[in-house]
């Protein structure tokens, strides 16, 4: 058996145990399989899996979450279907806090607040639609932001998004703020960047162990790229 080209722990593998597999996703790579036919992180994930514990057959693997393609950071899947039931539970009740990290091109005003709007996904174009008043197609989208600060001609802003839906911090800050995410020429950046990611990093992931109950707080180091170096320094930390 080929050993997969992932992972080590710590830098790609941020936690595993029985029930769970934590992956710091690299942008670029669909978490799960699509219409592209790319290899997605789940078969990945599965790959390591039977690698790593000699497995003759498949590997399960449950994915409860996923973010998007160009966007890098933590992704948990599960290694269980107990676990994989009770984190789509915990998923679907926001039992859990998630902070992402992202680089826009002005600074938000005001500098900290909250954003609610209702979501519009046209799957056709693959984009989604913000609008800030109750719409009988939307679905309701709460996130707060704050900005910790400039980092060059960028400005880095922490988000918790409260709900979980497709491309909504990217719409929610572009529509919202006016202030597009680095590269995201999807709404409204002007200019892609070099590695066709965009400045968004699922950082962080607190939540309690679907099985154990353990308390888990879960962070995911940014990626060796260029856009991202000069905020190691701001943040005090990898």
């Amino acid at each position: 058996m080929n050993r997969p080209n992932l992972w080590s722990e710590g830098r790609e593998i941020i936690f595993e145990d029985n029930h769970l597999l934590v992956i710091n996703k690299p942008a670029g790579i669909l978490v799960q399989g699509d219409a592209t036919g790319d290899e997605p992180l789940s078969n990945k994930a599965a790959e390591y899996l039977r690698f790593k514990y000699k497995k003759p057959g498949e590997a399960f693997i449950g994915v409860c979450h996923r973010i998007d393609r160009p966007v890098s950071g933590i992704v948990i899947l599960a290694k269980t279907s107990k676990a994989l039931s009770r984190l789509n539970e915990m998923f679907r009740d926001n039992k859990m806090q998630k902070t992402y990290l992202a680089l826009t091109g002005k600074p938000p005003m005001p500098e900290a607040g909250q954003l609610v709007h209702w979501l519009v996904k046209d799957t056709i174009r693959n984009v989604t639609k913000a609008y800030p008043a109750l719409h009988t197609q939307g679905q309701k989208s709460e996130l707060h932001y704050e900005l910790l600060g400039p980092v060059g001609n960028r400005f880095l802003l922490k988000i918790n998004p409260i709900t979980g839906r497709p491309h909504q911090i990217r719409v929610q800050l572009a529509t919202g703020l006016g202030t597009p995410i680095v590269g995201d020429v999807k709404y409204g950046f002007l200019n892609p960047l070099p590695d066709i990611s965009i400045a968004l990093h699922a950082r962080q992931l607190a939540l309690l162990h679907p099985v154990t109950k353990e308390a888990l707080t879960l962070v995911a180091p940014l990626p060796d790229a260029p856009h991202w170096d000069a905020t190691r320094e701001l943040l005090g930390q990898a």
